[in-house]
């Protein structure tokens, strides 16, 4: 005997979110990983994911670089230029948009993303008067699949893991994170570093009761939002 789903239920059921699959930087494409398992070998500037399906809770390991812990090669970034990320595909339009940075303090093969020393960069969360539309980061990214972020012009050089988050809120009160990581060398004489009021660890950089985290767009009383972590450092 066959028995249909609601309708409501069926998006809930669709294994298609999406990640980041490769990179511009200096006019130049820097592929990412776009598989479902990690390929042995690849030279990829991307922290190797593992496959599309969302993380469920701020506190999981995998929020880190959505379970990569390397990669063979890095792109050479300026301070003050842009990095612009590509999805293959996206399908979720409600939810904040964030970018993050590391600071390695050595070589990436050292360089585990551990410790309180991740900091936001960019972020675009509700861009209009209402939670429940579409009217998101994440819908820019359903709309254009790319998203552009400006490395602080007077950054400190070194290398860097770079990484794109985005926190899906189409189910109620049921956070879905999306992170994935790359390999910068950001490159400059820049001397500035974020203050401590700016640095989290990741994973774990909200609590997962946040208001940014755990939001009913459909039903719930707030009338604003606030993207979960620490503020903007724009150096």
């Amino acid at each position: 005997m066959l028995f249909s789903l609601p309708l409501f239920l069926a998006p809930a059921l669709v294994a298609a979110h999406g990640a980041v699959t490769s990179y511009e930087i200096g006019g130049k494409t820097y592929e990412g990983y776009q598989g479902f398992s990690p390929v042995s070998g690849a030279q990829i500037i991307q922290r190797q994911w593992p496959d599309y399906n969302p993380i469920m809770t701020v506190t999981d390991a995998k929020m880190t670089c959505n379970g990569g812990t390397g990669a063979p090669l890095s792109a050479e970034v300026a301070a003050g230029t842009n990095i612009t990320a590509f999805w293959k595909q996206w399908t979720h339009q409600q939810g904040p948009v964030m970018v993050w940075l590391y600071s390695c303090d050595g070589e990436f093969t050292a360089c585990d993303g551990k410790g309180k020393k991740w900091f936001k960069i960019d972020e675009t969360g509700l861009t209009g008067p209402a939670l429940n539309s579409n009217d998101w980061g994440t819908a820019l990214i359903y709309k254009n699949l790319k998203y552009s972020s400006k490395i602080p012009q007077n950054i400190k050089p070194g290398n860097y893991l770079i990484r794109h988050e985005l926190l899906a809120l189409h189910q109620a009160n049921t956070p879905q994170f999306y992170p994935e990581c790359a390999q910068i060398k950001i490159t400059g004489s820049g001397t500035a570093t974020p203050p401590a009021s700016f640095l989290t660890s990741i994973p774990a950089y909200a609590a997962q009761s946040d208001p940014g985290i755990m939001v009913d767009i459909y039903q719930g009383k707030a009338t604003s939002y606030k993207c979960p972590g620490p503020a903007v450092w724009t150096g």
